[in-house]
């Protein structure tokens, strides 16, 4: 299955529309995290413990869409984007675009 951020996937036609995916979690990171990052955010630089967090949180909401795209026979979703927001002290993910039916191009015949 392709999920990719473009319209149209090169070498291949899109033969039906299924309409919008979307995989979403709220996630918030627990006390240990949250602590240990205060710290480092008083020097300054990357804090691992949230970039955990969002890397495990994108990979949760993409699951979520590509199964969304799946239970309606996509084998691809076009136009893919990620969304986040905050909700009071919470995050919000959101992984969307449009579940489609493609098939390869086939080469002109010599």
């Amino acid at each position: 299955m392709f999920a990719v951020t473009t319209n149209d996937i090169p070498g291949y036609r899109i033969t039906r529309v299924l309409g919008e995916v979307m995989g979403l979690t709220v996630r918030s990171a627990n006390f240990g995290q949250n602590f240990t990052a205060g710290f480092r955010a008083l020097a300054g630089g990357e804090m691992p413990e949230y970039t955990r967090v969002i890397y495990e949180s994108r990979f949760e909401v993409m699951e979520r869409m590509w199964a969304e795209a799946q239970q309606r026979g996509a084998n691809a979703v076009i136009a893919m984007r990620f969304d986040s927001g905050a909700i009071g002290s919470f995050t919000e993910f959101c992984a969307y675009g449009t579940a489609v039916i493609v098939e390869p191009i086939q080469p002109p015949q010599r």
